[in-house]
Parts: C-alpha cells; structure tokens; sequence
C-alpha cells in the first residue's frame, strides 16, 4: 500500500505471546507504515523479535524500522510496571520524568512529527499496555499531535 494512503497517526503493540509472522500481519492489518522500537536494548530470546531479525521481517511487507533507545526504560524502573498499583504509579512517574529529558523530548517530536503524515506502531514486549512504558510513549506522541506541539 502506498504510504499516502495509510491512515497517520500512533498505536502500540507488544509482542508477548506472539509469532513473527501474525505480529507482522497485524501490522499489516493495522496500516502501519513504521515500527518504532521502544525497548533499550532491542534483544529477545523470541524468534524474529531482535533488532536484524525484526528489520529484516518488516522490510519484507514494506514496514520501516526504528530503534529509539532513548525512549527505553531503565532496567532498574522495569520490575514497578509489573507490580502493584502503588508500584505501578511509581514506576511510570520514573519514566515520564525519563520523557522528560533532552533526548527523549526530541524523539517524542520526531515521532509526533512523523506520525501526521504516516501510521506509527510503538514497540516493546509487554502485552499489556497499561503495563508498558511504551504507553506513556504513545500517550505524548497523541497528546503532541492533538496539540500540533513538535
């Protein structure tokens, strides 16, 4: 499909309990024109989910690939997503005040930007995404294009 016809804008996806091969047919689906990888360090124990192994997947249906580390949440801020409420809210607050720095705030731009005139999918693991960074990622991204803020 031609890029001038893909809807603009950002979703998220993780890819937890999924194969390559259905994870890219819902991208597909989905009208996704770029993955961006949200995960610091972009390794799996998955098949087809590292970095070369997805890029070259992706290429493969026309589906560019990004790697943003800058947007990645810090090993240490990983467990709190996975824990309880209380460590929930703790954690995400870590990783909006990690948005708020230099380099991640011109990722969000970047992103923001791009995502007015393509499809963006942000990537990391976690099915869940009220229980993944990349859900606050997704979040700036939408409240920056609503805004026109990039």
């Amino acid at each position: 499909m031609p890029p001038s016809s893909q809807p603009p804008g950002v979703i998220g996806i993780g890819y937890e309990g999924r194969d390559i091969d259905s994870f890219v047919r819902e991208l597909q689906a989905a009208q996704v024109a770029r993955l961006v990888d949200v995960r610091l360090t972009p390794i799996s124990r998955k098949p087809g989910f590292s970095k070369s192994a997805l890029r070259a997947a992706l290429a493969g249906v026309g589906i560019a690939y990004e790697h943003r580390r800058e947007l990645g949440n810090p090993k240490a801020n990983r467990a709190g997503f996975q824990g309880s409420p209380e460590e929930l809210r703790a954690a995400r607050k870590a990783y909006a005040a990690r948005l708020a720095e230099p380099e991640a705030r011109r990722a969000i731009e970047e992103l923001a930007r791009a995502a007015t005139t393509e499809r963006i999918a942000v990537l990391c693991f976690e099915a869940d995404q009220r229980r993944c960074h990349r859900d606050l990622v997704v979040d700036e991204v939408a409240r920056r294009l609503k805004l026109g803020d990039w």
